[in-house]
């Protein structure tokens, strides 16, 4: 975690000349970003390296959520030559700590969570691409791509794109209005922060965002991916949602094979993080995906997809399957 040794010259013609820079986080692409100090001011800086990342979609949608109101960071400076961008610091206080600290307050803040992406869902997408049927299919594709050839297991594969694509249609065809979808909505990336607007939620880590369901961010929220969202929290959180909301249709199965659709990407994009990019603690989370994708096949919605994983992908050959690969 150094920074770049073009940040001193980025930093002086932004107005931060001298500024101390220290780590701050790595994630799962290429991005780091480092916290920058200079008396009291605090910002961060987002080393996004071209060619790998390209953080004009993150400036888009920051630039975009701010003018409708929601506590997205302010870009203070930027270089897209370098990918270094210079971004308004939210603090330290993620969703996740505060429920690690005080678990009590835990329906009161995912209600918050829940309130903020109703808001968001009121409003027109922004001028993003489609989240449409080649994306779900490329991306649950990454299951069969990484995770059974892990564990040296030849599955049928133009069944496994047919089971999704009899699925599908229920999400492309549903009445419910194509919103923004910011596709990383979660307990890591929602910062608790001391404002008035946006329900005191600052968020983070929406580069990726597309014009979807409004379900899909739901779902990245109260299926957790990093952490265990208790079932009873999930289940009101979903009702107050659709209290607040009134989504038309069958908005749970539409949930349901989000949920799926969601989970089988991810079992395959953290298998592939430790087989092609060598960060083996994304191992850690797998059996957590693989509960949280079994209970959304167990929708009637679901039914060609369960059956593929059922024919395909025996119950010993998921969960912690991959441990004994992993450590050979």
């Amino acid at each position: 975690m150094i920074p770049p040794a073009t940040t001193p010259d980025f930093l002086a013609k932004a107005g931060w000349d001298g500024a101390a820079v220290v780590p701050l986080a790595g994630d799962a692409s290429f991005r780091r970003y480092f916290r920058v100090l200079d008396g009291g001011r605090r910002a961060v800086l987002m080393d996004a390296p071209p060619p790998h990342e390209d953080p004009r979609p993150f400036i888009a949608i920051a630039e975009h959520l701010t003018a409708e109101g929601f506590a997205a960071p302010r870009i203070l400076a930027r270089d897209l030559d370098q990918g270094l961008v210079l971004i308004e610091d939210f603090g330290d206080l993620r969703i996740k700590e505060h429920m690690e600290a005080d678990p009590a307050d835990e329906l009161a803040v995912y209600g918050r969570a829940v309130d903020l992406i109703a808001d968001l869902h009121r409003l027109p997408p922004a001028d993003l691409p489609a989240y449409d049927r080649a994306v779900y299919q490329r991306e649950v594709g990454l299951l069969t791509q990484w995770y059974c050839p892990a564990i040296d297991l030849p599955v049928d594969v133009d069944a496994y794109i047919a089971a999704w694509d009899a699925v599908l249609p229920l999400v492309e065809g549903s009445a419910s209005p194509t919103v923004t979808v910011l596709r990383d909505y979660h307990a890591e990336n929602i910062m608790l922060i001391d404002r008035a607007e946006s329900h005191g939620l600052g968020l983070l880590d929406f580069q990726d965002a597309l014009a979807g369901h409004p379900a899909y961010d739901l779902v990245s929220l109260l299926q957790d991916a990093r952490r265990d969202v208790p079932v009873e929290v999930e289940a009101a959180m979903l009702a107050h949602y659709k209290a607040i909301a009134s989504p038309p249709g069958d908005f749970d199965a539409a949930y349901a094979v989000l949920g799926a659709q969601r989970n089988a990407k991810i079992i395959g994009i953290f298998t592939r993080l430790w087989k092609r990019d060598g960060k083996p603690r994304y191992l850690s989370y797998l059996p957590r995906m693989w509960g949280l994708l079994e209970r959304d096949l167990a929708h009637p919605a679901l039914a060609p997809v369960a059956d593929w994983f059922a024919a395909n992908i025996p119950a010993d050959k998921r969960h912690d399957a991959l441990k004994e690969f992993a450590t050979a």
